[in-house]
């Protein structure tokens, strides 16, 4: 499922209801009311939290970081890394926005060597 043709409600919908998920369930699992879950899955309300969306990207087994940028969200640990290099991350991240992704995966290696 191409995740960025459609929003985040919808995604999430079609991933519970795959995983056999009733909406009563999957939002008692992340801590919600039904009726919020119902919300958001027709896209009427905001992207929960960052956090209530890796317990359901955990809940559904897709990647967190993922899910948490569908949402329109910013994983914690990447916003505290940003404000440490307010000036220098951003750039970085725009400068790395036009490689593709195995000139990404050579960049990581290299700042993973970088680090031993």
């Amino acid at each position: 499922m191409s995740r960025k043709t459609i929003g985040f409600g919808t995604c999430l919908r079609k991933k519970r209801t795959a995983k056999g998920y009733s909406l009563r369930k999957f939002a008692e699992l992340v801590g919600v009311s039904a009726t919020y879950l119902s919300q958001v899955e027709q896209e009427h309300v905001t992207t929960p939290t960052a956090d209530r969306v890796r317990r359901m990207a955990e809940l559904l087994d897709e990647n967190t970081d993922e899910w948490i940028i569908l949402a329109g969200r910013l994983p914690d640990d990447l916003a505290s890394i940003i404000m440490q290099h307010p000036t220098q991350m951003p750039e970085l991240v725009r400068e790395a926005g036009e490689l593709d992704d195995e000139q990404i995966g050579r960049l990581r290696r290299h700042i993973t060597r970088m680090h031993r």
